[in-house]
């Protein structure tokens, strides 16, 4: 019975694992984001630059433990090293619930969302299935013999940073985010008739003037007791308000697409009926401007043979914009947008995104833009 309850920690625990950082390194991009937002909670705003670097590496080191553990490779070590990982992550998720300073932990990217509480419960139970393993690391028998368990590790090691990498230069194999190919954006920002927004509950402290006397109520409470009549109770503070159930939220509520001037083109850019190329740059001073001048002669071509609409969508200032493009001759109409959406269209800086009629036909990472021809053979000519 022992040895069935430990195996079943084993399969589970190292499974988990691997899912978990497979599906991080999936978009480690998107997983380095997340990171900053810890560093900035936590006040290390000095690792900004190294975010790209610790999501690939905390990915590969995930999914490292949970295959030595699922072929029970140097197993005192590993089991140390699960322990050790899995505290420390059930740690930041109950810091980010309890102090609610960031919403969603990235613990299976944006495949599975999870709130910080259900991230902590998650964490909690890993925890219990590791703790089970460390007090019975001895009984964890390896599959392969030293030698071959040494070699599978470097082998797994390998593939498991260089799943990140590829990803990270070549976008996302599986894209879970609102902007995928397929998708309809203004759909996406649509919240249909009759759905239901989130309900909150606002909560008030209340005072007496005369006896000193509180009290707190919820908003329902406080209009049904009808107390806000007497002149004796007052509300002390703000209230605080709760959500109390969740409603229909549209997959994209952010995108608001302007000029330099504030005019918001939003629609007409995403009901254009006929293709148009998006180049997505959140951040120009950082931007591939090799990749930049390529893709612009792309656009120069496409509007000057096919009459495609390309614009610039960045979240840079639009001094900084305008002195980017001049200096680079770039052809393309610049809009502005922040940098939260523009993070989510496509994990690449600059990145490439063909519309038709608000739906995204394809996306590409500034490696792998197709050449002029390509573009013009699969899309255009017809």
């Amino acid at each position: 019975m022992k040895n069935a309850v430990v195996w079943f920690c084993r399969i589970f625990v190292g499974l988990l694992f691997i899912f978990s950082g497979l599906i991080k390194a999936n978009d480690p991009l998107g997983f380095s984001y997340k990171l900053v937002e810890y560093f900035e909670v936590f006040h290390t705003m000095f690792l900004n630059g190294y975010a790209l670097a610790i999501a690939i590496f905390l990915c590969a080191l995930e999914m490292l433990l949970g295959f030595a553990l699922l072929i029970g490779a140097r197993a005192k070590l590993v089991v140390w090293g699960l322990l050790l990982l899995i505290i420390f992550f059930a740690f930041l998720t109950f810091y980010s619930a309890y102090f609610e300073v960031v919403r969603t932990c990235g613990c299976f990217g944006d495949a599975i969302p999870l709130t910080p509480w259900q991230s902590f419960s998650k964490d909690l139970v890993l925890l219990l299935l590791t703790l089970v393993l460390f007090f019975n690391k001895n009984s964890l028998k390896p599959v392969l013999n030293k030698k071959a368990g040494d070699v599978a590790l470097v082998v797994a090691a390998v593939i498991s940073v260089g799943v990140g990498v590829y990803t990270y230069n070549f976008l996302p194999v599986l894209d879970f985010l609102p902007y995928k190919i397929g998708n309809n954006i203004p759909n996406e920002m649509k919240t249909p008739p009759g759905a239901k927004p989130d309900e909150y509950e606002q909560t008030y402290h209340l005072k007496n003037k005369a006896t000193g006397a509180t009290k707190v109520m919820t908003d329902k409470e406080y209009m049904k007791t009808g107390i806000w009549k007497d002149d004796n109770w007052e509300v002390v503070g703000d209230p605080v308000s709760r959500l109390v159930k969740k409603g229909f939220t549209p997959k994209i509520q952010d995108l608001s697409i302007q000029d330099a001037q504030g005019n918001d083109y939003t629609q007409e850019l995403l009901t254009n009926p006929f293709y148009n190329v998006m180049i997505v740059a959140y951040n120009l001073d950082h931007s591939d401007e090799a990749a930049m001048a390529k893709i612009n002669a792309i656009a120069l071509n496409l509007t000057e043979n096919y009459n495609v609409r390309t614009v610039l969508l960045t979240s840079a200032s639009a001094q900084n914009a305008e002195a980017y493009s001049k200096r680079l001759k770039l052809f393309s109409e610049i809009f502005y947008a922040d940098e939260v959406p523009l993070k989510s269209m496509v994990r690449a800086n600059p990145g490439v995104i063909l519309l038709k009629n608000g739906t995204v036909i394809n996306k590409w990472h500034y490696h792998t833009v197709p050449t002029y021809d390509e573009l013009v053979k699969k899309y255009f000519a017809q």
